[in-house]
Order: structure tokens, then sequence, then C-alpha cells
């Protein structure tokens, strides 16, 4: 089947990256990104120029997932061209390195509108279409520092990629009875492949920063360079687009609930194998065992 697909963030990173490996297989996907004019428009020709050298349904569209109005025209646009979105993918995000303490709390609430809110935005545009129609997919790219380890001078991140987490647990509840299917894809630590580090924002206190420094000389530097011994070769960055590949062309009701790719293997797959037992106990505890599958929905 020819899925329609739409992805946010997808400039560069995984995003980038899942949207050809959907388009090769056959999808048609809409690669969300802002400033398509403008700072990203080279991105959007070499998309353009990958669609057109590949032979595949590869489209960018202006996806600003700090605006509701973007969102909301992005979402109508698709809607208007296929009268439907079977797959949808939550990739955008942002990643701040520093000591915790020296950002602003208005920086933590940035940080949060970009790895959170933004799947609100999208979820309220795009949702109403796929409950009507029955069926789809909502993929959340998580993290496994949401449940495995949890290096210092990434609290905001980690943080804000928790949150995201639980609001993917608790969707997938609330979509299965409308027949929508969930996958959390828990990505770990790739240092080849994205541009999370290379990207990262700082601290707005440069001098509660520099207090730090003297106790944690070279700390992210350390962290990046350790992280990095860990993988494996040739743990790229496409390992994560090609699992988000393989789900969308499981047949609906085969999708996995959550899958790691975490060539590191930080603990979090152990500790999530706990944490997802006991959600499908509880909700069986309380009756709601249907919950756990989504099935089709009949007229």
């Amino acid at each position: 089947m020819n899925n329609i697909v739409v992805i946010t963030g997808a400039s560069s990173g995984f995003g980038a990256l899942t949207a050809r490996a959907l388009a090769d297989a056959g999808n048609t996907v809409y690669a969300g990104m802002r400033h398509t004019t403008t700072r990203n428009a080279p991105q959007v020709q070499a998309a353009a120029d990958y669609s057109k050298d590949h032979g595949v349904d590869l489209r960018s569209i202006e996806l600003d997932v700090n605006s509701q109005d973007s969102v909301d025209t992005a979402i109508s646009h698709v809607i208007a061209e296929h009268g439907r979105i079977d797959v949808l993918i939550h990739n955008a995000g942002h990643m701040v390195t520093g000591p915790a303490e020296a950002f602003t709390p208005e920086q933590l609430a940035e940080l949060y509108d970009v790895n959170v809110l933004s799947t609100q935005r999208v979820n309220r545009a795009a949702l109403h279409h796929m409950r009507t129609a029955g069926n789809g997919l909502v993929i959340w790219v998580s993290s496994t520092s949401v449940k495995g380890g949890t290096p210092p001078y990434l609290a905001p991140y980690f943080a804000a990629k928790a949150a995201m987490d639980s609001l993917a647990v608790s969707y997938a509840a609330e979509l299965a009875r409308w027949g929508v299917e969930t996958s959390i894809v828990v990505p770990g630590s790739f240092t080849s492949g994205t541009n999370h580090f290379a990207h990262s924002g700082r601290p707005a206190d440069h001098a509660v920063e520099a207090e730090y420094e003297k106790k944690y000389t070279g700390l992210m530097d350390q962290v990046a360079e350790k992280l990095a011994a860990l993988a494996p070769e040739g743990a790229d960055a496409s390992l994560v687009s090609d699992e988000i590949t393989r789900i969308v062309a499981l047949p609906s009701g085969q999708r996995p609930y959550r899958v790691h790719i975490d060539p590191a293997n930080d603990g979090s797959e152990e500790v999530s194998n706990v944490a997802d037992r006991i959600r499908r106990e509880f909700l069986t505890r309380v009756d709601l065992a249907d919950l756990l599958t989504p099935q089709p929905v009949t007229a």
C-alpha cells in the first residue's frame, strides 16, 4: 500500500534519513520542516533532487512545529491532496548541553515547546482525520535517555524527551478504540549521522556555566567521546530510519508498541520492558485490556 506519510523535523538527521527511506519503500512522504524558502532551501532542493533521481515521491512541506497556524496549513494541504494521512511521525526535536542550573526557565520552556508541545499541535491538526478513517499509525521518536543511562549536562533535553514519551504512552491507549496504532521508537546515542551535538543549544547564564566548568572541566567532550567509543562499528543513524521503515511496512495490527535501536545499550530497553509490562498488567486489572491492541474500526 502507498501510505501517505507526514514526518516532522525532516530537514536533517533522523528525519531526513527516514523521509528518504520511506520514499524509497514506495510511500508518499511529506518531509516537514520550517524556513523552506530561506534557511532550509538547500534541504528542500536536496529532497527534490533525491525524489527525481530515485523516482520516488518525496515532498518537502513548510511545517513549523512551533506554530499552530503552520501545522494546520501543512496538514490541510496533505488532506486536500490525498484525503488522508496514514502515518504521522513525531520526529522534530532539539538538544541542549550544559549544566542544568545555567539554563533559564525560559530556555527550558522553549525546549519543551519544540520537543513536547509540538507533538500536541500536530496531533490536534492530524488525528481527527485518522480517527475518522478508523486507522493509521502514529510513530513517536523518543530517546533511551527517558529510562536508560543519563550522563550529566543533558538534563533539559532528557526531561523534555521523558515528557514526550509519557504523552505517547497515554495517547496509545486513547487512540486504540479509534483503530489508530502507536509505535514508540527509542534511539540510543548516535554520534554519527545526526546533528544533535553539533547544533545543540547552550545555557544563557554564562557565569554559572563557568563556575561548573571549574568542577566539570571538559565533561561534555568526555561524554561525547565515550558515547562514540561505546557504539559498535557501523552504528549509523540509518539504523533508526531503517527500523521506522520496517514498522510502517508491517500489516496493521502487527506494529510493535515500543522498539529500541540502541547500539551502546545504555539499559533503557531493560527498564522499558518492566514499565511496559506494568502498563499492560494495570490496564488489564482495570478492565481496559482492549486499549493495549488497537482493533480495526467497523462501521
